[in-house]
């Protein structure tokens, strides 16, 4: 797969100038790629935090664990969403970040995000440190299904849930749902237990070899681009704490202010497709 040197969205000329300055401070240096919801959005993802952004109130572990009714609800409004989900595709920021990657420019990316849009844009070595909902694993005896035979099954048991019109998609695959008692949730075909998607809820750590694996790439990069993401997981601003201990350049995208903006070299507020493109272009 060759590198790709698409017209891309159009920057804002205002902006231009800012990413020649993150070219000249990148230039020549092995980039590790963060991200977070912010890089989805132009897909039909929506952000958590960012401008417009309901107000929700997202589903916790121990609630996950703990109540039945809690997990007819989320595996209702999760399987809706997958619909949409699933059918999101990369945009050309997704694409300008596999082209860093290919070109030898980036060593890899670690993302916040769960909807797996990296790999399917190219992306050979991605991090994806709160998980993928396109995995489910089994709580008890650790069995991995794939996400699609899951939603196979949850169609035929659950033959009356039908995706309404103008469903709201959230950033985590799911939408609310107001009737969810008649739900058939799925359980292991292994060993009966309770299944969950293999990603990272609220009140619940990211794994220690997935940390591991992210500060690696931190570790081996000259350069670090943030881009999409408001820093205000823990997670991301670890991986930002290491950077900055290494004293690298690090260049922050993200409309509006993020967490992290008093320790970056540059902060860019803008879209993150028109400027991540324009970047590739500088640096391929």
């Amino acid at each position: 797969m060759g590198v790709t040197m698409e017209t891309g969205p159009r920057l804002d000329p205002a902006v231009a100038p800012l990413v020649d300055e993150a070219a000249r401070l990148l230039a020549g240096r092995r980039l590790v790629i963060l991200t977070g919801a912010g890089v989805s959005t132009d897909s039909g993802i929506p952000d958590y935090r960012g401008e417009g952004a309901p107000v929700r109130t997202p589903m916790t572990i121990d609630r996950f664990l703990a109540d039945p009714v809690a997990r007819q609800r989320y595996w209702a409004g999760s399987h809706l969403g997958w619909r949409h989900f699933s059918a999101a595709a990369p945009n050309a920021g997704h694409r300008a970040i596999a082209d860093l990657e290919l070109a030898g420019v980036a060593d890899g990316v670690v993302t916040q995000n769960v909807d797996g849009l990296h790999l399917r844009a190219g992306s050979r070595r991605v991090v994806d440190i709160h998980g993928s909902m396109d995995r489910v694993r089994c709580l008890r005896c650790g069995q991995i299904f794939s996400r699609t035979g899951v939603a196979d099954r949850l169609t035929r048991d659950n033959p009356w849930l039908a995706s309404p019109d103008g469903v709201r998609l959230n950033p985590d695959g799911d939408v609310d749902i107001d009737s969810y008692d008649a739900m058939t949730v799925p359980d292991c075909t292994n060993c009966g237990g309770v299944l969950k998607p293999e990603v990272v809820f609220f009140g619940e750590f990211v794994p220690k070899e997935k940390f591991a694996e992210a500060a690696a790439l931190v570790r081996r990069a000259e350069g670090m681009v943030i881009a999409g993401s408001s820093l205000a997981v823990n997670s991301g601003i670890r991986l930002l704490d290491q950077a900055v201990k290494r004293r690298m350049p690090i260049v922050i995208v993200n409309r509006g202010a993020t967490k992290g903006d008093p320790r970056a070299n540059l902060k860019i507020d803008a879209g993150t497709s028109e400027v991540l493109t324009a970047l590739r272009r500088r640096l391929v």
